[in-house]
């Protein structure tokens, strides 16, 4: 019937070298994706990143489940499983229930990517102490009795597939599905794409497939990438906040300019790293993968955390040409006084000794 994928992603450093990466490890890269028309456009990686195979994860229950590791040159590890299944709709929607939300696959895989990682942790650039991470699973359906159109697979099988991208054993309202299946793209009339917030529905040939699969992967490295700088800079902006509220006065606000030095810097860097982030994919002309990356990052999340991402950066240039005005003042009124006191000293020697 089709495979179930299960992806885990980590963000582990700011970067990886992958030219250095390669080198170390057997791997490949990812090769562009296979697109719908036989036109030359097609998606571009800037930097592919780099593929590996990875040991093979048991469940408690038995499922076998085998994988690939893969490297983005943002920093980002994305490990995905893959599960042949071979049930009916039913058997499928209970086991998309059990392992949306009663399996934490990230406590799993983590100690499967921390191995990978000491091998390679020479290519790894600022490694962070501290992991976020995201879990996505797409459903694969690769046949279906009768070869259905996308639209008979919708008016016979709308249910199911609603469930299984909310991950819910139960059946849902008639609006909730209609909530679900409103977020579908199809190229062909025999595929079929539903995307949601934490699970995707693919009703398509293995290499038409392909293409989505790819997108939803860079999309959720994207949520993962925009989650990481929105921590950041709020740690950041809090420690700004009372570095500020503690240095009043003329004196203290001389003390802000390197406070400004080090907010700047971290305003620069992140600038940077999120365009990598950004851009790291490339749609040449018009075409439906764009299409359909739009749609997937918006199911995901991209576009929320990226406008949190810009304002705590808006935020973030605003205190720091605040900082500098205190210091220009404060630097101001430091001349003023030197230029009081020399002119003190020059009178008293002026005077000095004269009769009045």
């Amino acid at each position: 019937m089709g495979s179930v994928l299960v992806l885990i992603q980590f963000d582990v450093c700011e970067e990886f070298g992958l030219d250095r990466l390669k080198q170390m490890v057997r791997a490949r890269t990812v090769p562009k994706p296979g697109m719908k028309q036989p036109a030359p456009a097609y998606v571009r990686y800037q930097r592919p990143p780099v593929v590996e195979p990875l040991e093979p994860l048991v469940l408690e229950t038995g499922e076998q489940l085998m994988g690939e590791i893969k490297y983005y040159d943002y920093g980002v590890v994305s490990v995905v499983f893959q599960y042949s299944f071979a049930g009916d709709w039913d058997a499928l929607v209970q086991l998309a229930s059990r392992w949306v939300w009663d399996l934490d696959f990230a406590p799993r895989v983590e100690p499967l990517v921390r191995k990978q990682l000491e091998r390679v942790s020479a290519a790894m650039i600022k490694p962070y102490s501290r992991w976020l991470s995201e879990d996505y699973f797409i459903f694969h359906i690769r046949e279906a009795a009768g070869s259905l159109s996308a639209n008979q697979l919708i008016q016979d099988y709308g249910r199911p597939i609603a469930q299984l991208v909310r991950g819910d054993r139960t059946q849902l309202s008639e609006g909730e599905r209609s909530e679900v299946l409103r977020s579908q793209i199809s190229y062909y009339a025999s595929d079929l794409a539903v995307i949601g917030w934490n699970a995707a529905f693919l009703y398509d040939t293995p290499a038409g497939a392909e293409t989505a699969i790819q997108l939803l992967e860079y999309a959720n490295s994207q949520l993962l990438e925009f989650r990481h700088y929105d921590e950041l800079l709020t740690d950041v902006l809090a420690g700004v906040y009372d570095s500020v509220a503690r240095k009043s006065g003329a004196l203290a606000r001389w003390r802000l300019a390197k406070s400004a030095t080090n907010l700047h810097t971290v305003l620069l860097d992140v600038v940077e790293l999120t365009e990598r982030a950004d851009n790291a994919i490339k749609f040449l002309s018009d075409m439906f993968a764009a299409r359909l990356y739009r749609l997937a990052a918006a199911r995901v999340g991209v576009p929320d955390y990226k406008d949190l991402v810009a304002q705590k950066l808006k935020t973030a240039e605003e205190l720091y040409h605040y900082m500098v005005d205190q210091f220009n003042q404060s630097r101001a009124f430091f001349l003023e006084v030197t230029v009081v006191i020399i002119l003190l000293i020059e009178l008293f020697f002026l005077f000095r000794g004269r009769p009045f």
